[in-house]
Protein backbone atom coordinates (compact mmCIF):
# COMPACT_ATOMS: atom_id res chain seq x y z
CA UNK A 1 0.00 0.00 0.00
CA UNK A 2 1.31 3.46 -0.91
CA UNK A 3 2.17 6.11 1.68
CA UNK A 4 -0.71 8.26 0.38
CA UNK A 5 -3.12 5.37 0.92
CA UNK A 6 -1.81 4.90 4.45
CA UNK A 7 -2.22 8.63 5.12
CA UNK A 8 -5.77 8.54 3.88
CA UNK A 9 -6.58 5.53 6.04
CA UNK A 10 -5.23 7.29 9.13
CA UNK A 11 -7.19 10.40 8.20
CA UNK A 12 -10.53 8.75 7.50
CA UNK A 13 -10.43 6.47 10.55
CA UNK A 14 -10.95 9.58 12.68
CA UNK A 15 -14.48 9.66 11.32
CA UNK A 16 -15.39 7.11 13.97
CA UNK A 17 -15.30 9.86 16.61
CA UNK A 18 -19.07 10.18 16.49
CA UNK A 19 -19.97 9.50 20.09
CA UNK A 20 -21.71 6.25 19.13
CA UNK A 21 -20.67 3.70 21.72
CA UNK A 22 -21.16 -0.04 21.99
CA UNK A 23 -19.73 -2.72 24.20
CA UNK A 24 -17.09 -4.14 21.87
CA UNK A 25 -13.38 -3.41 22.13
CA UNK A 26 -12.43 0.07 20.88
CA UNK A 27 -9.79 0.55 18.22
CA UNK A 28 -7.13 3.25 18.62
CA UNK A 29 -5.86 5.22 15.63
CA UNK A 30 -3.43 8.11 15.33
CA UNK A 31 -3.99 11.39 13.51
CA UNK A 32 -1.33 14.08 13.69
CA UNK A 33 0.03 12.67 16.94
CA UNK A 34 -3.42 12.48 18.56
CA UNK A 35 -4.75 9.17 19.79
CA UNK A 36 -8.37 8.85 18.76
CA UNK A 37 -10.89 6.33 20.06
CA UNK A 38 -13.07 4.63 17.47
CA UNK A 39 -15.83 2.27 18.55
CA UNK A 40 -16.84 -0.65 16.36
CA UNK A 41 -20.46 0.14 15.59
CA UNK A 42 -23.04 -2.02 13.87
CA UNK A 43 -25.94 -1.38 16.25
CA UNK A 44 -28.68 1.21 15.83
CA UNK A 45 -28.65 3.57 18.80
CA UNK A 46 -31.79 5.06 20.39
CA UNK A 47 -32.64 8.59 19.33
CA UNK A 48 -31.11 11.15 21.73
CA UNK A 49 -34.54 12.86 21.93
CA UNK A 50 -38.22 11.94 21.56
CA UNK A 51 -39.91 11.56 18.18
CA UNK A 52 -41.76 14.86 18.64
CA UNK A 53 -38.79 16.83 20.00
CA UNK A 54 -37.88 18.37 16.65
CA UNK A 55 -41.35 19.76 15.95
CA UNK A 56 -42.51 21.96 14.33
CA UNK A 57 -39.57 21.61 11.91
CA UNK A 58 -39.64 17.82 11.61
CA UNK A 59 -42.86 16.10 12.64
CA UNK A 60 -43.11 13.19 15.05
CA UNK A 61 -44.53 10.71 12.53
CA UNK A 62 -41.69 11.35 10.10
CA UNK A 63 -39.12 10.85 12.87
CA UNK A 64 -40.74 7.64 14.05
CA UNK A 65 -41.00 6.13 10.57
CA UNK A 66 -37.54 7.36 9.61
CA UNK A 67 -35.85 5.89 12.69
CA UNK A 68 -37.83 2.70 13.30
CA UNK A 69 -38.42 1.68 9.68
CA UNK A 70 -35.93 3.20 7.23
CA UNK A 71 -32.85 3.47 9.45
CA UNK A 72 -33.60 0.26 11.35
CA UNK A 73 -33.84 -1.52 8.01
CA UNK A 74 -30.39 -0.31 6.99
CA UNK A 75 -28.91 -1.62 10.24
CA UNK A 76 -30.57 -5.04 9.92
CA UNK A 77 -29.60 -5.40 6.27
CA UNK A 78 -26.04 -4.30 7.03
CA UNK A 79 -25.66 -7.04 9.61
CA UNK A 80 -27.21 -9.59 7.25
CA UNK A 81 -24.75 -8.55 4.54
CA UNK A 82 -21.83 -8.86 6.96
CA UNK A 83 -22.83 -12.45 7.70
CA UNK A 84 -23.23 -13.29 4.03
CA UNK A 85 -19.96 -11.62 3.03
CA UNK A 86 -17.99 -12.84 6.06
CA UNK A 87 -17.20 -9.49 7.68
CA UNK A 88 -16.21 -9.91 11.33
CA UNK A 89 -18.00 -7.01 12.99
CA UNK A 90 -16.08 -7.58 16.24
CA UNK A 91 -12.77 -6.67 14.62
CA UNK A 92 -13.74 -4.61 11.55
CA UNK A 93 -14.80 -1.05 12.28
CA UNK A 94 -17.56 0.58 10.27
CA UNK A 95 -14.91 3.02 9.01
CA UNK A 96 -12.70 0.19 7.73
CA UNK A 97 -15.73 -1.30 6.00
CA UNK A 98 -16.77 1.96 4.33
CA UNK A 99 -13.21 2.73 3.31
CA UNK A 100 -13.04 -0.51 1.34
CA UNK A 101 -16.69 -0.64 0.27
CA UNK A 102 -15.82 -1.20 -3.40
CA UNK A 103 -14.84 -4.76 -2.46
CA UNK A 104 -18.36 -5.61 -1.38
CA UNK A 105 -21.84 -5.99 -2.82
CA UNK A 106 -24.32 -3.25 -3.64
CA UNK A 107 -26.36 -4.43 -0.65
CA UNK A 108 -23.39 -3.87 1.64
CA UNK A 109 -22.67 -0.45 0.14
CA UNK A 110 -26.25 0.79 0.44
CA UNK A 111 -26.84 -0.47 3.94
CA UNK A 112 -23.44 0.29 5.47
CA UNK A 113 -23.81 3.82 4.16
CA UNK A 114 -27.40 4.06 5.32
CA UNK A 115 -26.52 2.92 8.81
CA UNK A 116 -23.49 5.19 9.21
CA UNK A 117 -25.19 8.23 7.68
CA UNK A 118 -28.26 8.01 9.90
CA UNK A 119 -26.34 7.43 13.12
CA UNK A 120 -24.49 10.68 12.37
CA UNK A 121 -27.67 12.47 11.27
CA UNK A 122 -29.60 11.85 14.51
CA UNK A 123 -26.79 13.19 16.65
CA UNK A 124 -26.25 16.27 14.51
CA UNK A 125 -29.73 17.54 15.43
CA UNK A 126 -31.25 18.75 18.68
CA UNK A 127 -34.51 20.42 19.68
CA UNK A 128 -34.73 24.07 18.64
CA UNK A 129 -33.39 26.64 19.03
CA UNK A 130 -30.17 25.69 17.30
CA UNK A 131 -26.82 26.52 18.79
CA UNK A 132 -24.28 28.42 16.66
CA UNK A 133 -20.67 27.61 15.77
CA UNK A 134 -18.11 29.11 18.11
CA UNK A 135 -14.38 29.53 18.64
CA UNK A 136 -11.84 28.06 16.25
CA UNK A 137 -14.53 26.20 14.36
CA UNK A 138 -16.39 29.42 13.55
CA UNK A 139 -13.11 31.04 12.49
CA UNK A 140 -12.42 28.13 10.14
CA UNK A 141 -15.90 28.42 8.63
CA UNK A 142 -15.32 32.13 8.04
CA UNK A 143 -11.89 31.44 6.58
CA UNK A 144 -13.25 28.76 4.25
CA UNK A 145 -16.56 30.31 3.17
CA UNK A 146 -16.38 34.03 3.98
CA UNK A 147 -19.01 34.02 6.73
CA UNK A 148 -21.35 31.64 8.51
CA UNK A 149 -24.23 32.99 6.39
CA UNK A 150 -22.24 32.32 3.22
CA UNK A 151 -21.55 28.77 4.42
CA UNK A 152 -25.26 28.18 5.07
CA UNK A 153 -26.14 29.50 1.60
CA UNK A 154 -23.55 27.28 -0.10
CA UNK A 155 -24.57 24.17 1.86
CA UNK A 156 -28.25 24.86 1.16
CA UNK A 157 -27.60 25.10 -2.57
CA UNK A 158 -25.73 21.80 -2.61
CA UNK A 159 -28.53 20.10 -0.67
CA UNK A 160 -31.27 21.59 -2.88
CA UNK A 161 -29.48 20.61 -6.08
CA UNK A 162 -28.72 17.00 -5.15
CA UNK A 163 -30.56 15.20 -7.95
CA UNK A 164 -32.86 12.49 -6.63
CA UNK A 165 -32.05 10.96 -3.25
CA UNK A 166 -28.86 11.59 -1.34
CA UNK A 167 -27.00 13.65 1.23
CA UNK A 168 -25.26 17.01 1.61
CA UNK A 169 -22.09 17.12 3.73
CA UNK A 170 -19.72 19.45 5.52
CA UNK A 171 -16.39 17.64 5.66
CA UNK A 172 -12.73 18.04 6.42
CA UNK A 173 -11.19 16.97 3.12
CA UNK A 174 -7.89 15.20 2.50
CA UNK A 175 -6.08 18.55 2.39
CA UNK A 176 -7.30 19.34 5.90
CA UNK A 177 -9.73 21.98 4.65
CA UNK A 178 -13.44 22.45 5.27
CA UNK A 179 -15.47 21.62 2.18
CA UNK A 180 -19.07 21.05 1.11
CA UNK A 181 -20.09 18.12 -1.08
CA UNK A 182 -22.97 15.77 -1.76
CA UNK A 183 -23.35 12.06 -2.40
CA UNK A 184 -26.09 10.00 -4.08
CA UNK A 185 -28.30 7.47 -2.36
CA UNK A 186 -26.64 6.30 0.90
CA UNK A 187 -23.05 6.94 -0.16
CA UNK A 188 -20.83 9.15 1.98
CA UNK A 189 -17.39 10.82 1.77
CA UNK A 190 -15.73 8.03 3.79
CA UNK A 191 -16.27 5.49 1.01
CA UNK A 192 -13.43 4.68 -1.34
CA UNK A 193 -15.83 5.19 -4.27
CA UNK A 194 -16.75 8.76 -3.22
CA UNK A 195 -15.99 11.53 -5.70
CA UNK A 196 -15.02 13.84 -2.82
CA UNK A 197 -13.44 12.10 0.17
CA UNK A 198 -13.07 13.30 3.72
CA UNK A 199 -14.22 13.20 7.31
CA UNK A 200 -17.95 14.07 7.67
CA UNK A 201 -18.69 16.72 10.28
CA UNK A 202 -22.33 17.32 9.37
CA UNK A 203 -24.71 15.51 7.02
CA UNK A 204 -28.21 16.35 5.82
CA UNK A 205 -30.54 13.62 4.56
CA UNK A 206 -32.40 14.83 1.47
CA UNK A 207 -34.19 11.59 0.68
CA UNK A 208 -37.91 12.29 0.37
CA UNK A 209 -38.68 9.96 3.28
CA UNK A 210 -36.89 12.47 5.54
CA UNK A 211 -39.38 15.24 4.83
CA UNK A 212 -42.25 14.29 2.51
CA UNK A 213 -45.05 13.90 5.09
CA UNK A 214 -44.66 17.53 6.17
CA UNK A 215 -43.12 19.25 3.15
CA UNK A 216 -44.21 17.11 0.17
CA UNK A 217 -41.97 18.18 -2.73
CA UNK A 218 -40.77 21.37 -1.03
CA UNK A 219 -37.22 20.28 -0.27
CA UNK A 220 -36.06 23.90 0.01
CA UNK A 221 -38.49 24.55 2.88
CA UNK A 222 -37.28 21.42 4.70
CA UNK A 223 -33.66 22.52 4.37
CA UNK A 224 -34.43 26.06 5.50
CA UNK A 225 -36.21 24.79 8.62
CA UNK A 226 -33.56 22.14 9.36
CA UNK A 227 -31.06 24.88 10.19
CA UNK A 228 -33.10 25.48 13.35
CA UNK A 229 -32.13 22.01 14.58
CA UNK A 230 -28.40 21.68 13.94
CA UNK A 231 -26.44 20.65 17.02
CA UNK A 232 -23.32 22.73 16.45
CA UNK A 233 -21.72 21.50 19.67
CA UNK A 234 -21.74 17.98 18.24
CA UNK A 235 -20.36 19.19 14.90
CA UNK A 236 -17.68 21.24 16.63
CA UNK A 237 -16.64 18.26 18.76
CA UNK A 238 -16.06 16.28 15.54
CA UNK A 239 -13.99 19.14 14.13
CA UNK A 240 -11.75 19.81 17.13
CA UNK A 241 -9.26 16.92 16.77
CA UNK A 242 -8.13 18.31 13.41
CA UNK A 243 -6.94 21.66 14.84
CA UNK A 244 -6.82 23.17 11.34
Amino acid sequence: MSSSSNSRRQFIKQTGKAGIAMASMPLIHTLGGLQLREEVNYIQQPLPYSFNALEPFIDAMTMEIHHTKHAAGYTKNLNDACVAEKVDIKTTSIIDLLESISKYSTKMRNNAGGHYNHELFWQSMQPAPATTPTGEFLKEIEKSFGSFADFQKAFTEVAKNRFGSGWAWLIVNEKGELAICSTPNQDNPVMDIAETKGNPLLGLDVWEHAYYLKYQNKRADYISNWWNLVNWKFVEDRFNPFKL
